[in-house]
């Protein structure tokens, strides 16, 4: 990998780790639904007009349905549910749970799509699950009463929001391969305001949220989202999907970092095993990490 492509890499992981800092702070004036709808909206202002000036208008125009599916699964529905679990959970959690969609990927992929999978492979789910057990458990411990049932509730709508990433990564390789991808970017996140625009209405805010919770919430759509699928495309064009998707690993790491940084987030035993466990399970699923030989010899 090039110095350029590593550098793109490393800087995705920290604008998709700060995602889930901004939302924690943005989350509790805004609400879920608002912030999700504000995200796409402003990075679809972004996005947008480098489509027109790269002439990708017809793409998006043919396409417009699965575009759309997209819009729904990859942005409006897992941003909400990511953006209400911020409310409850701290944002390394959030993104170590966020970890587990590649692992929902590959299921779908060989459930949906028959793409060939050896033992090792479906071993990554129950391991991935042992770390999500690890992970749930201290942090509903370290809390009680309502706090408790609020985790947990979150945590759930966190591995809902990675299945429907699984879904889409999917769905999008099925429906619409060979569409170039800033019209899939774009088109996907324009969906994704349009169809959050009444809910978002609804639940807007009584008082204007606070200069910092806007600040957020630019950084957040531009930044985190707009400038993010950008360097995530060309990482793909560059490197090819298979190493852009490592950025999945590197994405906990920033998110716990921040968190501990600037909102004095703990970093417990149980959280770092439980990530630690996560991750090795989805690198099986995937097929990103392979057993050492004389391993594989025992089977």
């Amino acid at each position: 990998m090039k110095a350029r492509d590593l550098a793109d890499l490393l800087l995705l992981a920290a604008l998709w780790g700060g995602s889930f800092l901004f939302m924690r702070i943005a989350a509790p004036d805004f609400g879920a639904t608002a912030l999700a709808a504000l995200r796409v909206g402003g990075a679809a202002l972004l996005l947008l007009p480098m489509l027109a000036l790269r002439g990708d208008w017809p793409a998006l125009r043919q396409h417009w349905w699965p575009i759309a599916v997209v819009g729904l699964c990859n942005s409006a529905l897992p941003f909400t549910l990511f953006a209400h679990a911020a409310l409850s959970i701290e944002a390394g959690v959030s993104a170590i749970l966020n970890a587990t969609s590649p692992l929902f990927g590959a299921l779908f992929a060989a459930m949906w799509l028959r793409e060939p999978s050896n033992g090792w492979r479906l071993a990554g789910l129950p391991v991935a699950l042992i770390g999500v057990a690890l992970l749930v458990g201290e942090r509903i411990g370290l809390k009680a009463g309502a706090a408790s049932a609020d985790a947990a509730v979150a945590i759930a709508m966190c591995l809902f929001a990675a299945v429907l990433y699984g879904f889409s990564a999917n769905y999008a390789k099925r429906s619409l391969s060979g569409v170039p991808p800033l019209a899939v970017a774009a088109g996907s996140q324009a969906a994704a305001a349009l169809l959050l625009a009444p809910a978002a209405t609804l639940s807007w805010p009584a008082t204007n949220p606070p200069s910092t919770a806007w600040a957020a919430v630019l950084a957040l759509a531009l930044l985190c989202t707009g400038v993010a699928y950008v360097l995530y495309f060309r990482l793909i064009a560059n490197v090819g999907a298979a190493r852009a998707i490592t950025v999945t690993f590197l994405v906990p790491a920033f998110a716990v970092l921040w968190g501990a940084m600037f909102l004095g987030e703990a970093v417990g035993t149980g959280m770092l095993a439980g990530g630690v466990v996560i991750l090795i399970g989805t690198a099986l699923a995937t097929g990103l990490l392979h057993p050492p030989t004389w391993v594989r010899s025992l089977r």
